[in-house]
């Protein structure tokens, strides 16, 4: 009967990340080889991240990233492979991040749904507040309307470069078609 064999650690901080999850019983998707491939793979996907209408973390959050070992090999790998955005898993991870929305459809509502609820067809939430899209715009449409369909406001602006609208808490739903992304005004 022969024994495995001790695993071998190359060194720097992926040996170190990788004997962490070993050592931690983290479980590594299988589309990766250790958790230093996932984590750079994370850390080269970062920047680009925000291209769909999502923030950062927003993104490292509803993707799914988190899930199962991902949040663990995230907080700990991060700083060690790429340190500048330890803040957006930092965020993420806390539940507590800046959402940005692209063009769609959304439900007003500061609480986001069950899986439940989104599987039955509840849209993803707009949390009540004011919003800014930035950026050349042709054509873009947004609406805001009442729980019971009705427009309670909207615009068409055939070109643009800033955009501001105030969604109160009671409205239904808020509409953007060919816009920028909308990010909270602060």
């Amino acid at each position: 009967m022969t024994e495995d064999p001790e695993p071998v650690y190359p060194a720097g901080p992926e040996g170190d990340l990788d004997r962490m999850a070993d050592e931690e019983g983290w479980i590594v998707d299988e589309l990766y080889g250790s958790a230093s491939e996932f984590v750079q793979d994370i850390c080269d996907s970062l920047p680009t991240s925000g291209a769909g209408g999502s923030s950062r973390p927003q993104w490292l959050a509803e993707s799914g990233q988190l899930e199962g070992s991902g949040e663990a090999m995230l907080l700990t790998g991060v700083p060690k492979l790429c340190p500048k955005w330890t803040p957006a898993v930092k965020e993420a991870a806390s539940g507590d991040y800046e959402r940005w929305f692209g063009d769609g459809t959304y439900v007003v509502s500061s609480k986001m749904p069950t899986a439940e609820e989104l599987s039955e067809g509840e849209g993803l939430p707009i949390p009540p507040g004011t919003y800014r899209a930035s950026g050349r715009m042709k054509d873009c449409y947004w609406e805001r309307t009442s729980k019971g369909g009705d427009i309670i406001d909207n615009q068409l602006a055939t070109s643009a470069r800033s955009i501001t609208v105030t969604i109160a808490p009671s409205d239904g739903q808020f509409t953007s078609e060919r816009c920028a992304v909308w990010k909270p005004v602060k």
